[in-house]
């Protein structure tokens, strides 16, 4: 009986993209951009020399990176063992929820409100409300920002005055950072589950809780508590698609998050290297007619923002070498993706998610180029797989 996984390597573009100058992401190209730093020498730090990655290039990674952009690709040239080609997104964003739910079959059908690039970035009503409901007299912050150096920057006014850190990004999200001690967790995640519906309302994809530890001495650090809220699927996705077949939706990561647990049975959380454990025994043990849906998101947050090149190509070198693990205990009739949902250049200006193309290799189907597709035709691919009904606007590649 068959089963599916749909792998999300978070933020792992290949360029390409034809709308990329719309969002100033012309010629970015996460992986193009990393194999080339590391060929370079120029991301030797705790790794050496060209990129190595020779199981998701077996797959066809390589092939995909030039089907892309054209772009060389030294030292991965594997001749693809497995079914490859690109995904194009056709949702007017680069973030999170529009690149997974259209990978689950439902491009966005509005345009998602953003903040401006400016300080302060909020409206004077939208900070009343975060006063009104956080207690305080006050937000810190107000501004477009990348989340470690905006909580270095706050950290010990937050300590000492009690206010939340409020910073957005060029993605539509209100972020809101805070010490799980002295602010408290809970305290956080009401906070942002109070103040969701608001932003909602506006088109604001996502209200994200970022707690951090630590103090002035020793540092700070964020924690895997982090908790986003998301605006609800308007429509069925690929999860509500299987559910309604009587098959169990498993997530792993922050995909209970994005589709607010809409069509998902049960979520796993933690940081990748645990993720990784979980989705090794839900391929040992998930059932049949089931999809396994999981996120690896340190590729995007620990690496992509922060611009970490030699980060980033330690964290797709540790991915691969864990792949064994799947693919040895995969069965006759499985069917696992691996893909991405936006870009996060390492090597591009400012902190946010680039516009790109993105990867889809699959094992379990033999060697298969399926050339430029778009993001919804993998979860009609999965949903062909799985012999249940198609309810999107993708065209099954198998």
């Amino acid at each position: 009986m068959p089963r599916a996984f749909l792998i999300v390597l978070d933020s792992v573009g290949c360029g390409g993209a034809p709308d990329a100058a719309t969002f100033g992401d012309e010629g970015a190209n996460t992986l193009g951009h990393i194999i080339e730093e590391c060929a370079a020498g120029r991301a030797d730090i705790d790794r050496q020399g060209p990129l190595r990655v020779p199981n998701l290039d077996a797959l066809g990674l390589s092939a995909a990176v030039q089907l892309s952009t054209g772009c060389k690709t030294e030292g991965l040239n594997a001749v693809p063992q497995g079914l490859w080609g690109v995904a194009r997104e056709v949702s007017n964003g680069k973030d999170t929820p529009s690149g997974h739910w259209e990978l689950a079959g439902l491009p966005v059908p509005w345009d998602w409100h953003y903040f401006p690039d400016e300080t302060p970035a909020f409206p004077t009503k939208l900070v009343a409300d975060v006063c009104r409901m956080a207690d305080t007299d006050g937000i810190l912050g107000n501004c477009h920002a990348s989340g470690v150096p905006i909580i270095n920057e706050h950290c010990a006014e937050h300590l000492r005055t009690g206010w939340p850190i409020c910073y957005t990004s060029a993605d539509s999200v209100f972020q809101i950072a805070a010490h799980e001690e002295s602010f408290g967790l809970e305290r956080l995640l009401k906070l942002c589950q109070d103040l969701a519906p608001t932003l909602h309302a506006m088109k604001v994809g996502r209200v994200i809780a970022r707690p951090f530890t630590g103090d002035l001495e020793n540092g700070f650090q964020r924690t895997t508590n982090r908790r986003d809220f998301a605006i609800k699927p308007p429509a069925p996705t690929l999860c509500d698609w299987v559910q309604s077949a009587g098959g169990k939706v498993q997530a792993i990561g922050k995909i209970g998050d994005i589709f607010t647990m809409q069509g998902i049975d049960s979520v796993v959380k933690g940081d990748d290297a645990a993720l990784m454990d979980h989705l090794v025994d839900h391929v040992k043990d998930a059932p049949d007619q089931s999809l396994t849906f999981a996120n690896f998101v340190e590729f995007d947050s620990l690496y992509g923002h922060p611009r970490d090149v030699a980060g980033y190509a330690r964290a797709l070198e540790w991915f691969d070498r864990q792949m064994p693990r799947l693919l040895e205990n995969s069965r006759p009739d499985d069917l696992m993706f691996f893909t991405a949902d936006h870009g996060n250049d390492p090597t591009w200006r400012g902190n946010d998610h680039t516009r790109e193309q993105v990867p889809v290799l699959a094992h379990g189907v033999g060697l298969r180029e399926v050339g430029v597709r778009g993001f919804a035709d993998v979860a009609a691919s999965i949903a062909h797989h799985l012999k249940i009904p198609s309810q999107g606007s993708g065209k099954s590649f198998l």
